[in-house]
């Protein structure tokens, strides 16, 4: 797994400095509103559960912190979601709920670590009445299934804009709560697939009290949340609770971001080890005698310790293997990666030392990387085609550890299922708020950034004009697919489907829409070649 867990490592990379710790929302570009309502929602709705009073604020709606499930704490810690107690006064949904417990080591943290109870969702919705139910968009965010919650991402671009949604952003247990596989636990590995599939479920029951329509729902994330999509598109426990889906930076083919359940148990046993929980016959009861803090200081940290589990029941098989015999939801696909995915942890050594790159630290990384292959490597990327040797060791990073697998999933999809490809290629994008950028080469488009274009997130710097009108094209490709499964509509460049036997994908970036051979660009030719020949 050293190669999904260095894909992932690219987001600490990109953001090392506190700053990032912030995670309060600031305000996007002006959106329009969606055609057709003519009258004010409410911002008091009754759910399936109780009543919930949100606030309005310009185009739209938004109740926070509303339970999809009991608290997973107590008895219930390590226990399979249940379903919340119903209440009949006022819930007051005017600010978000706790975070998922989490460590607090790595700038995506949320500050203060969250706690377990934490099984909590977010509605945002127009604030103007639709004459029709509108479809619905349901965020899982990313954080290498350790980090993050589904707060820090403010949805009014993607609700208000012209064709109108609703997005629902969740939280899901993360870490040791949610994929822990442990000897002696007697517990699911995939908690955390669970809980999403929960608020899935609790979509389909309350979607049409915000003006949702719950039979038109789109499943969308991001890295570790893209993941998720891909383990929800294979697992039978999310049938018929997503008609769509979109993933953005996770390959659901070669890696697949999942563990075995030996994989799995590496983690498990070290977190067992760190407890002081070290009788086999009573790890389980020891386990739920530590506290929040203790396990979280006990678990493993980073990007690289927790996954989705191959379990046999929540996940029958690893997502490559399903998905490339057919064994899927055959849902509508988006499916995409940025540029230069790699791009912040290829200049990480030039932001703390203030040096950057030479050509001979440049040679001296792919031979440590690649080994008997890093002559073939060095001849395919050449220092001297880039701006600077840190732009060529971006895209060997990107190309080796994103882009194949990118290509690999859509082709596998494709076979399938109908699939909208893209390739988020800004020359340069908005950073990460307050971390500095390397002085010798432009980082492009590099992970997560293009979050930027359809969130407002207290992480990244606020678009300028050129990016606030891209964020207005992708938000309505993105809209339109999650209204019908197609991206095309008026105004809006046009996007041929992927093609199993074509390499080319949607270019998005400022000024410059349109198709581009994303295989050609990225060398995926010559990566296979070496994957085929090893």
């Amino acid at each position: 797994m050293s190669v999904i867990s260095s894909r992932i490592a690219a987001l600490a990379a990109s953001a090392v400095a506190a700053a990032l710790t912030a995670t309060a929302l600031v305000a996007g570009p002006a959106v329009a509103r969606p055609a057709g309502p003519t009258t004010a929602a409410p911002a008091r709705v009754v759910t399936e559960e109780g009543p919930v009073l949100g606030s309005a604020a310009g185009a739209v709606r938004t109740f926070q912190g509303i339970p999809y499930a009991a608290p997973p704490t107590g008895e219930r810690r390590w226990k399979k979601p249940q379903p919340v107690r119903p209440w009949s006064a006022t819930l007051d949904a005017r600010a978000p709920r706790s975070a998922c417990a989490q460590p607090t080591d790595q700038p995506i943290a949320i500050a203060g670590g969250g706690g377990e109870d934490c099984l909590y969702l977010n509605v945002t919705a127009p604030a103007r009445q639709p004459v029709r139910p509108l479809p619905v968009i349901v965020w899982i965010h990313g954080g290498s299934f350790t980090y993050g919650d589904g707060a820090s991402y403010g949805a009014a671009k993607l609700a208000a804009a012209r064709q109108g949604a609703v997005v629902v952003t969740v939280n899901y247990r993360l870490g040791v709560f949610g994929f822990l596989s442990a000897p002696g636990l007697g517990a699911s590995a995939d908690l955390g697939l669970l809980d999403q599939q929960a608020a899935l479920r609790w979509v389909a029951r309350n979607a049409g009290a915000f003006g949702g329509d719950p039979r038109n729902v789109t499943l969308m994330g991001q890295s570790g949340g893209g993941y998720s999509v891909c383990a929800q598109l294979v697992s039978p426990g999310a049938r018929g609770l997503f008609g769509k889906a979109i993933v953005q930076s996770a390959g659901c083919v070669g890696p697949d971001g999942s563990f075995t359940r030996e994989q799995a148990e590496v983690t498990g046993k070290a977190v067992v080890e760190a407890s002081g929980c070290r009788e086999p016959a009573a790890v389980e009861a020891c386990l739920r005698g530590r506290s929040t803090e203790e396990l979280v200081g006990a678990s493993v940290s980073g990007h690289e310790g927790f996954r989705p589990v191959v379990d046999g029941e929540v996940l029958p098989e690893s997502p490559a293997e399903a998905i490339a015999a057919g064994r899927f939801a055959r849902v509508p696909v988006l499916h995409g990666s940025t540029r230069d995915e790699m791009s912040g942890l290829a200049g990480l050594d030039e932001i703390m030392t203030g040096r950057p790159m030479t050509a001979e630290g440049y040679e001296e990384q792919v031979r440590q990387r690649f080994g008997a292959d890093a002559p073939a490597v060095l001849a395919e990327y050449p220092v001297g085609r880039y701006v600077a040797p840190g732009a060529a060791w971006s895209a060997v990073l990107t190309d080796a550890d994103w882009s194949v697998a990118a290509l690999r999933t859509q082709r596998a999809l494709a076979r399938h299922t109908s699939v909208y490809a893209y390739e988020f290629a800004e020359e340069s994008a908005p950073y990460f708020r307050g971390v500095p950028r390397p002085a010798s080469f432009p980082l492009g488009t590099g992970h997560m950034v293009d979050l930027a274009y359809f969130f407002e997130n207290g992480l990244f710097e606020p678009l300028d004009a050129a990016q606030s009108g891209l964020s207005d094209t992708v938000v309505g490709y993105w809209s339109r697919f999650a209204a019908t499964g197609r991206v095309n509509g008026a105004g809006l460049p046009r996007w041929e489907p992927f093609r199993v036997g074509d390499g080319s994908v949607q270019r998005l970036a400022s000024g410059a829409v349109g198709r581009t051979d994303f295989a050609a660009g990225h060398h995926c030719a010559f990566w296979e070649g070496l994957s085929a020949a090893r």
